[in-house]
């Protein structure tokens, strides 16, 4: 008698225990704590639990809770070392065309100095004193000036490029032939004399603007001597040709209208 009620005292305490437990529990688990998740991916791996009325604040730090509080998600900043980097876009070099090795000299345009032309070469109306009939053409090789005898004692005179030293001549011819742009057929011993320096000449060359012979020709009896126009004209003034008379296109398209096939050409 006296055994059962022993028992019966000690299961009606651990039902109060247990039940006090059960309470407690309940009031323990029964508002979970919200979830707050750092969305930082190099922080490690973990849920970071509130534990009742504590938060956690953006510095890591606990503070109370204030009544009404919500729950929310804590946002830490990304160490600058994750900072994203600036992405860099590579560009091609634009491709560009290998120059030749071997560039034949009479179809490129030659590159110009830092020179302008002397005024005095400029065309213009001056005194001269000549027996030579009104329509000649009197070359000065050595003061690298054209005159077309014009009477009254005056000619129009224009500048000149001339034959350098090896190639001066002198003479008298007549215009026998006009052209407009002409074709420049450079002969042999030019072209071999060219090819000895390294410079390779074409056979021909169609006129154009990059054509030695320029806009305009007059060729002086059967001689391989023209008077011609130039893709050269800061060249006027020098004695730089191979023996031919060059003028600026706007020039020698001047006297090409002046001048008439059969016209009298003294160089002197």
């Amino acid at each position: 008698m006296k055994t059962l009620l022993i028992l019966t005292t000690l299961l009606s305490v651990s039902l109060t225990d247990l039940g006090s437990g059960l309470a407690q529990a309940a009031e323990r688990y029964g508002n979970r704590p919200p979830v707050i998740v750092s969305p930082d991916l190099t922080a490690p791996w973990l849920m970071q639990l509130g534990a009742g009325s504590e938060r956690v604040d953006q510095r890591g730090r606990r503070r109370q809770a204030a009544a009404g509080d919500q729950p929310r998600i804590v946002y830490r900043e990304r160490p600058a070392a994750f900072a994203p980097r600036q992405q860099v876009i590579y560009q091609r070099p634009a491709l560009q065309r290998a120059a030749p090795l071997v560039r034949s000299a009479g179809m490129v345009a030659p590159q110009r100095p830092v020179r302008s032309i002397d005024p005095q070469f400029l065309p213009q109306m001056v005194a001269y004193d000549t027996r030579e009939r009104p329509g000649t053409i009197v070359i000065d090789t050595n003061s690298r000036f054209l005159y077309l005898v014009t009477g009254n004692g005056e000619a129009r005179r224009y500048g000149v490029g001339v034959g350098k030293p090896g190639f001066e001549w002198a003479g008298e011819h007549k215009v026998t032939r006009k052209a407009e742009w002409p074709t420049w057929r450079p002969p042999s011993e030019m072209i071999a004399r060219e090819a000895a320096k390294g410079h390779y000449l074409p056979a021909s060359m169609e006129g154009g603007p990059a054509n030695p012979l320029g806009a305009r020709a007059m060729y002086l009896g059967s001689t391989l001597y023209r008077i011609h126009g130039t893709n050269a004209p800061w060249t006027i003034g020098y004695a730089v040709s191979s023996g031919c008379i060059r003028m600026r296109n706007e020039d020698v398209t001047d006297l090409y209208e002046r001048v008439k096939v059969g016209t009298r050409v003294i160089v002197m």
